[in-house]
């Protein structure tokens, strides 16, 4: 499986546009994923693009029983790890969302170049 790729936003406009754009150029919503550091305005802006966010199915019971008693930061690394990035890779992702970036992130392996 190749590595899933991301992009950040500042925005949520920003972030809806770019799940729009990508939809239009033939990536499936079952790929495209919304992570914020604030689990409301991660479905916001899921909800307002139609895209994913990270649930039970995804990650699988063992991990979503233990996120329940993870502090946020853990969690959300929880779950970049889970679609597939590395430990090192999940940090500095979560770095971002505590800076307020809101992630997308794209599974399929036929949308490398989506973004």
């Amino acid at each position: 499986m190749m590595k899933p790729i991301y992009k950040e936003f500042q925005n949520d406009e920003q972030a809806v546009g770019a799940v729009q754009e990508l939809k239009a150029r033939g990536v499936h919503e079952d790929d495209i994923y919304v992570i914020a550091h604030d689990a409301d305005r991660t479905k916001r802006v899921a909800d307002n693009a139609d895209a994913n966010t990270v649930g039970i199915g995804d990650v699988g019971l063992d991990t979503f029983v233990k996120n329940v008693f993870r502090s946020k930061g853990d969690e959300l690394r929880a779950q970049f790890e889970e679609l597939g990035f590395t430990a090192p890779e999940a940090e500095q992702l979560e770095e971002k969302l505590d800076h307020g970036k809101v992630i997308l992130v794209v599974k399929d392996t036929t949308a490398s170049t989506a973004f």
